[in-house]
C-alpha cells in the first residue's frame, strides 16, 4: 500500500546511505504489511536481519516468515482495537534457523476506506484479519547496545544540558550536582552550592517550604509538587515557578536521592492573569447604565492586579450625552474626573477632585494619546517631570512623592466617538508597562468604553423622556373646590428606562371634577409619547362629559387605532397597551362613579381612618376591544381619602402583589398631617431605593357642597314663569352677597330657562352653585342639545346662547340619563 518509511521505494532494500546522515538507516529491520496480511515494503535492515532480498519478501504472505507459534504472540482478533502492539516473535531465517526477536508494530489509519471486501480469513498484521484497519508498519532493532562509559557521559551531558533548572540532592538534602541552567537562575557555580540545602542556598520562605516538600520525597517515596514565587537574587521582578521534587531510586528500589526540577511558568502565569482580568472586567463593567459608576468599575477592575493608581476622565462635550466633535481635542486638553483608584487607602496620589474639570498639558500622557488617538506607555523621567512642575506643580509634586515610574494612558472610544481617557499608572509594582500589557490595557477600556457610551445614550434618551413626559403631566394641579389633591411621579431608575404612567385632574361643569390615573406598557420615549396622546384623549373626551364606562370604551377604541398604526409603521406585531382608572366625584351629592381598564383597584380612607379597596368591575386593559367597561357608584363621606396608583408602587420583584397591597392598606391607615405627607409616606414605605419601574399616585380628599352653596328651584314649563325665576336667583344672590353678579345671571337665567321651556320637556330645575365661581345649570328632560349660531340681522332668536357666551367665563351641555344640563359658571372677582 504505501512505501517503508525511510527506505526509499516500497520493496527496495538497497537504500544507499549519506555520507554526511548520522542516522544508519539499516541498522533497524522494517517492513509493511497490508491488511490482508501481505508484505509491501522491505528494508535493507531487514534483509540484513532474515536474509530475504526484498522480491523474495514483496508481495508474498507475511505468515510465511514466521517460525511457528509464538507465545507472545496475541489472537488475531484480539488485534482490531489495538493501535500498536510489541512482543517477541520467532522468526524463520532464509537458511532455515529460527530467531527470536522483539518486534514493534504499529497500524497506521488508512487514508481511505478499501473498495473491496478483504480475503476470508485474512486479519490483521502479520496474520490478516481487519480489511479496514489500516496497514502494519513492523520494527525491530537488528541490535541493542550494552550500557558503556559513553552512556554514562550521556547522561552526565543530557543532565548538564536540561532545558529546565535542575539539582540533584543526596538523602541528607545537600546539593551533589546541579546543571547550567540552575546556575543561571540562583547566580551561582555548582560548586558554590554543593553540599549545601535548598533553605541555605535560597534564604526564603520557599526554600523552607521546598525542603519540607524533599524530606516528604523521602520519606514516602512519592514524587512531590510545588507552585512557588520568587524573588530570585540578581532578578528585577519576582518570577513563578513549577517544581517537581522526583525520589531517585537504585537497581534494588531504595531512595538515594531527590532530584528536584523546577521550570520557570512565569509568563503562564501573568497571560492567565491577564485573561482571568479580562473576564473580570467583561463581568464587572457595566452592570448599570449610570456613567459614573461604570468609569469606577473600570477603575475597580484595574485595581491591583494591573496597575497601582488609575483615572478615568472624559470630555466635557459628551456631557449631556451630547456627541463630542470630531477629531483630536484642542489644546489645551480640558477633561472632567469620573473615576479614580490606588492601592492606597483614599487615594492620596489624586489632586483632581471626582467632578472637577481639568487642564492636562500637551506633554501630559493623556493629552498626548488623544492627540495620537492611540494607547501609549511613557517612562516618567525626572526631565518629563520637571516639565510638568511648571504647568501643573501639585500633579507634578504628588508623581515624584509617589515614584510613578511608568504610566500606560488608553483613549476611550466607542463607536466612533472619544469619550474621554484611562490612565494606569505605576508606583509600588516595580515591572513597567509592556506591549502586553498595553494590548490588555487597551482591551479592558475598550470594553468600559462601549459600557460608558451606553450609559451617555440612555442618559440622553432618559432626560428626553423625563422632558417629555414632565411636559406632558400636569404642571400644577389647579384648586378644586369639590377635592384637595396631592400627586407624586417618580420614573424608574433601571435600565428599563421612563415608562409611561400619568395622572390627571379634570374639573368639570357643577363643580363636579375627573381623577385619572393611567399606565402605558411599555419604557422609552414611545411609551411617553403614547400617554401623551391618551391623556389629550381624556380630556377631550371628559370635555364632553362622558360618564367613565362609556368614555373608557372610546378610549379603548383609540388605542386599538394607535395600535394599527404602530404595527402598519413599524411593520411588526405587538401593538400598544395601557391600563385606566377614570373616576367622577359630585361634591353636591358626595357620589364617586368609577370604572376601570386592567388598572389596580382604587383605595379609600375613610373619616374613621378605615381603608378598604373599592370594588370597581375589572374591565379589560384597553387596545383589546369588544369587551365592555362597567362603572360603580358609591357615596362618599365629607373627609374620605380616594388613592389611585399604577401596578409600579404595589407589584416588586421578589414581592406579592397582594402584600404590596397590604402594605399600601396599612401605611393609608396611619395619620399624617396632610396629603403632600402621605404621599411621601406612601412611596418612602413600599418603594425600594431604586424602584424597576415608573410610579404614579394621586391623592384626593373629597370636600361636600352643603345647602349654603346650592340652591334648586322647580320651574313650571309656563312662559310665564321665567319673571318669578328670575327673581328667586336675584334674592338668592343678595343672600350669597353677590348683589354684583346679579345682572348677568338675570340674563343667563332668562335665556336658559326660556329654551328649556320652548325646546326642551318638564320636568325643568335652575340650580345656582356657589363655588369658586357662580354656576347656573339649566335641566330639563329633552335630550336636544343647543347649538351656538351667528344670528342674520333681521332674525327675531339666536342671539341669547351667543349672549351668555360672552358674558360667562364658559358654558356648556351634559347628558344625563334623564335629559340634559346647560350650564354657564361666571368668574367671581376675587376668585383664583
Amino acid at each position: 500500500m504505501s512505501a517503508m518509511t525511510g527506505s526509499g521505494a516500497a520493496g527496495d532494500d538497497r537504500v544507499a546511505r549519506r555520507s554526511d546522515d548520522p542516522v544508519d538507516e539499516a541498522a533497524t529491520a522494517r517492513a509493511t504489511v497490508d491488511t490482508h496480511g501481505i508484505v509491501t515494503a522491505w528494508s535493507k535492515g531487514a534483509r540484513r536481519l532474515l536474509g530475504y532480498r526484498s522480491e523474495e519478501v514483496v508481495g508474498r504472505p507475511a505468515a510465511r516468515l514466521l517460525a511457528g507459534e509464538s507465545p507472545a504472540t496475541p489472537e488475531p482478533r484480539s488485534l482490531r482495537t489495538l493501535r500498536r502492539w510489541s512482543g517477541a516473535v520467532r522468526l524463520l531465517h532464509r537458511d532455515g534457523h529460527h530467531l527470536t526477536v522483539n518486534l514493534l508494530a504499529h497500524r497506521r489509519k488508512p487514508d481511505r476506506q478499501p473498495e473491496t471486501e478483504p480475503e476470508p480469513g485474512a486479519g490483521p498484521g502479520p496474520g490478516g484479519e481487519d480489511a479496514g484497519a489500516g496497514e502494519w508498519i513492523l520494527v525491530s532493532p537488528l541490535g541493542r547496545p550494552a550500557s558503556s562509559a559513553q552512556d554514562d557521559a550521556l547522561v552526565t551531558w543530557a543532565f548538564a544540558g536540561s532545558p529546565s533548572a535542575t539539582a540533584l540532592y543526596d538523602t541528607g538534602l545537600r546539593l551533589r550536582r546541579a546543571n547550567a541552567d540552575m546556575e543561571r537562575v540562583i547566580g551561582l557555580p555548582e560548586a558554590a552550592m554543593q553540599g549545601l540545602r535548598v533553605s541555605e542556598i535560597v534564604v526564603d520562605p520557599e526554600g523552607d517550604r521546598t525542603e519540607q516538600c524533599m524530606r516528604q520525597a523521602l520519606e514516602t517515596g512519592e514524587q512531590q509538587h510545588l507552585q512557588q514565587t520568587l524573588r530570585m537574587v540578581g532578578h528585577d521582578r519576582e518570577s513563578i515557578w513549577t517544581t517537581s521534587l522526583t525520589p531517585v531510586r537504585d537497581a534494588e528500589g531504595r531512595v538515594r536521592g531527590v532530584l528536584l526540577s523546577a521550570r520557570d511558568t512565569t509568563e503562564e502565569h501573568v497571560a492567565r492573569g491577564r485573561l482571568a482580568l479580562l473576564n473580570d472586567a467583561s463581568v464587572r463593567i457595566g452592570s448599570t447604565l449610570d456613567l459614573a459608576r461604570t468609569a469606577q468599575e473600570l477603575a475597580d477592575v484595574a485595581i491591583p492586579r494591573f496597575a497601582d493608581f488609575v483615572t478615568v476622565d472624559l470630555l466635557p462635550a459628551i456631557e449631556g450625552g451630547d456627541d463630542p466633535p470630531a477629531g483630536p481635542p484642542a489644546s489645551p486638553v480640558m477633561l472632567r474626573r469620573v473615576a479614580n483608584q490606588s492601592v492606597l487607602e483614599g487615594c492620596p496620589e489624586a489632586v483632581v477632585e471626582y467632578g472637577a474639570l481639568a487642564v492636562y498639558p500637551d506633554a501630559s500622557p493623556a493629552a498626548e494619546c488623544l492627540a495620537a488617538d492611540r494607547p501609549l506607555i511613557r517612562k516618567v523621567t525626572e526631565p518629563a517631570i520637571d516639565k510638568w512642575a511648571s504647568q501643573v506643580p501639585d500633579r507634578a509634586d504628588r508623581v515624584r512623592r509617589y515614584g510613578f515610574h511608568s504610566v500606560l494612558a488608553v483613549p476611550m472610544r466607542a463607536r466612533g466617538i472619544t469619550l474621554g481617557v484611562a490612565t494606569f499608572s505605576r508606583h509600588r509594582r516595580p515591572e513597567p508597562f509592556e506591549q502586553d500589557d498595553l494590548l490588555l490595557g487597551e482591551e479592558i477600556t475598550a470594553r468600559a468604553a462601549v459600557c460608558i457610551d451606553n450609559a451617555r445614550r440612555y442618559t440622553r434618551e432618559r432626560r428626553t423622556s423625563l422632558t417629555l413626559q414632565s411636559s406632558l403631566l400636569p404642571q400644577r394641579l389647579p384648586p378644586q373646590a369639590a377635592v384637595d389633591v396631592a400627586s407624586r411621579y417618580l420614573p424608574a431608575s433601571t435600565q428599563a428606562g421612563v415608562g409611561g404612567d400619568w395622572y390627571d385632574v379634570i374639573p368639570l361643569s357643577g363643580a363636579r371634577v375627573a381623577l385619572v390615573v393611567g399606565d402605558v406598557v411599555g419604557h422609552g420615549i414611545q411609551a411617553s409619547a403614547t400617554m401623551g396622546r391618551l391623556r389629550t384623549a381624556v380630556r377631550t373626551l371628559a370635555d364632553v362629559d362622558l360618564p367613565p364606562d362609556e368614555l373608557l370604551t372610546h378610549l379603548d377604541d383609540l388605542v386599538i387605532h394607535l395600535s394599527a398604526e404602530a404595527e402598519r409603521a413599524a411593520d411588526t406585531a405587538g401593538g400598544i397597551g395601557a391600563t385606566c382608572l377614570y373616576a367622577v366625584y359630585d361634591p353636591v351629592s358626595r357620589r364617586c362613579t368609577l370604572a376601570r381598564a386592567g388598572h389596580p383597584l382604587p383605595a379609600l380612607k375613610t373619616p374613621d381612618g378605615t381603608v378598604e379597596f373599592l370594588d370597581v368591575p375589572a374591565g379589560p386593559p384597553l387596545g383589546l376591544g369588544g369587551l365592555p367597561f362597567e362603572a360603580t357608584e358609591v357615596e362618599l363621606p365629607e373627609g374620605s381619602v380616594l388613592a389611585l396608583y399604577t401596578d409600579g408602587l404595589v407589584e416588586a420583584r421578589g414581592r406579592d402583589i397582594d402584600e404590596g397591597l397590604d402594605a399600601l392598606r396599612a401605611t393609608l391607615a396611619r395619620e399624617t398631617s396632610s396629603l403632600e405627607d402621605t404621599c411621601d409616606t406612601v412611596l418612602r414605605t413600599l418603594l425600594p431605593e431604586r424602584p424597576a419601574d415608573d410610579v404614579a399616585l394621586l391623592m384626593a380628599r373629597t370636600r361636600a357642597l352643603d345647602a349654603a352653596h346650592v340652591v334648586t328651584w322647580d320651574v313650571p314649563p309656563d312662559p310665564a314663569s321665567v319673571a318669578e325665576t328670575r327673581k328667586n336667583a336675584c334674592r338668592q344672590l343678595d343672600l350669597w352677597g353677590m348683589e354684583e353678579a346679579a345682572f348677568v345671571t338675570e340674563l343667563i337665567v332668562s335665556e336658559l330657562v326660556t329654551n328649556a321651556i320652548r325646546y326642551g320637556g318638564p320636568p325643568i330645575q335652575l340650580r345656582l352653585i356657589r363655588d369658586r365661581n357662580l354656576i347656573c345649570e339649566v335641566s330639563d328632560a329633552s335630550s336636544s342639545a343647543p347649538h351656538l349660531r351667528r344670528a342674520r340681522t333681521f332674525d327675531e332668536g339666536g342671539r341669547g346662547l351667543l349672549l351668555v357666551a360672552q358674558l360667562t367665563q364658559s358654558w356648556g351641555t351634559r347628558h344625563t340619563y334623564t335629559g340634559k344640563t346647560i350650564w354657564a359658571e361666571q368668574e367671581l372677582p376675587g376668585s383664583p
